[in-house]
């Protein structure tokens, strides 16, 4: 295992924000120290970029007006409204939203060219 950062986005789906809730319970009653909570998030955090990375492989296309762009620290952030979704089945429904707020972050792990 190496030293390398990634990003910690994840940490805010349902499965990141379960994993930190059943963390701080352990953590509040004696079981683990914070430490060892902090690798194990950082694990999460390698694991579910390497995941997403290598075996996910479904597509889809949306459209929609652009609200707002950030571009900070390597990271773009948009803000989309009245986005409609598209999916490459022709079975599957497309899905409409007021809003999307998407965030696209390098791909390449630090060093790689």
């Amino acid at each position: 295992m190496s030293n390398q950062n990634y990003y910690e986005l994840y940490r805010r789906s349902c499965i990141g924000v379960s994993l930190m809730d059943a963390l701080d319970d352990m953590i509040s009653r004696g079981r683990m120290t914070p430490q060892l909570a902090m690798k194990i998030l950082s694990n999460f955090d390698r694991g579910i970029a390497e995941v997403l990375a290598s075996r996910v492989k479904a597509t889809l296309s949306f459209k929609g007006h652009l609200d707002t762009y950030r571009f900070c620290d390597d990271v773009w952030t948009f803000l989309v409204t009245d986005v409609t979704f598209k999916f490459p089945q022709k079975d599957k429904p497309s899905i409409s939203t007021k809003k999307v707020k998407i965030v696209s972050c390098n791909s390449k792990k630090p060093g790689e060219q």
